[in-house]
C-alpha cells in the first residue's frame, strides 16, 4: 500500500484556511488523485471531505559554492492539497497545547 499523506503543512497562510474556511494542507505523494486523497483523510482523521484541490509545487533552483567550485542543482517538485471538510468536523494536528 502506497502512501498518500506524507505531511501536514502547517504555516501561517494554511493557519487562517483553518480557522476561516475549515481547510487543511497536505502534502501528498506525486502520483495520488483527488479521490485517493479524499479517502486518505477520511479514514486517518475521521472526518467527512468536501473538496480537495492540488497542485504541483516546481523545486527552486539551487547553487552551492565550494573550493572545488559552483555546483547547481533544483530542490525536488511536491504535490500540495487542499481538503475542504465538513463544517462540522475539525481535525487538530498540535493535539492540546497548554
Amino acid at each position: 500500500m502506497k502512501r498518500i499523506l506524507i505531511r501536514p503543512l502547517i504555516t501561517e497562510k494554511n493557519t487562517l484556511l483553518q480557522e476561516q474556511q475549515n481547510q487543511y494542507a497536505f502534502e501528498v505523494a506525486k502520483d495520488a488523485n483527488k479521490i485517493e486523497i479524499a479517502t486518505a483523510v477520511e479514514k486517518k482523521f475521521k472526518v467527512r471531505v468536501i473538496g480537495v484541490r492540488t497542485m504541483v509545487a516546481k523545486g527552486k533552483k539551487k547553487s552551492q559554492f565550494t573550493r572545488k567550485g559552483k555546483f547547481e542543482g533544483y530542490r525536488a517538485d511536491r504535490k500540495k492539497a487542499v481538503v475542504s471538510l465538513h463544517k462540522e468536523d475539525k481535525i487538530d494536528f498540535l493535539g492540546a497545547v497548554e
